[in-house]
């Protein structure tokens, strides 16, 4: 199936997503691999595997300073219940590990859901694999997904 890296070039290629390929030191944190990439964390978009009651499974893209508002996300996927997989469930449902996980390029095209905080900027997400940051231009992953865009974050609470 080729690396998580040569995956997800080759779906950005075919969707028509110019991406652009960062190697980069390992992170302990979203934080940290921000300060790495010398962008704030809001600039890092997290792609969450969110599963549904039926076993089937969507991608939530989530500003880095922000975190998943469930309510807004069931409220517009029209679900009473979702929930964040475990490890081996978010594997299986990607073909990505934690850390590294991208709609580019899953093992299955799940529906992508962006939060609207992310339109219009140039971003930073997973590349589908460690040690790799992808740039890409927002809009464009919109577009070549064709992913819905809504408000389905929220702050993140105070550490």
């Amino acid at each position: 199936m080729g690396s998580g890296r040569e995956r997800v070039a080759a779906d950005a290629a075919a969707r028509g997503i110019p991406v652009e390929f960062i190697d980069r030191q390992a992170a302990n944190s979203l934080e940290e691999a921000a300060a790495i990439l010398g962008i704030t964390p809001a600039d890092i978009v997290k792609s969450l595997v969110v599963k549904r009651a039926d076993g089937t499974f969507l991608f939530a893209e989530i500003p880095g300073d922000r975190v998943i508002s469930w309510p807004k996300l069931r409220a517009l996927v029209g679900v009473n219940k979702l929930q964040l997989p475990d490890a081996g469930q978010a594997l299986d449902a990607t073909g990505y590990e934690r850390g590294t996980i991208t709609p580019l390029g899953s093992t299955t095209a799940w529906p992508v859901y962006v939060d609207e905080r992310v339109a219009g900027r140039r971003v930073s997400m997973g590349a589908g694999e460690h040690g790799v940051s992808l740039f890409v231009d927002a809009d464009a992953l919109i577009a070549g997904l064709g992913a819905t865009v809504a408000d389905i974050s929220e702050a993140a609470p105070a550490r």
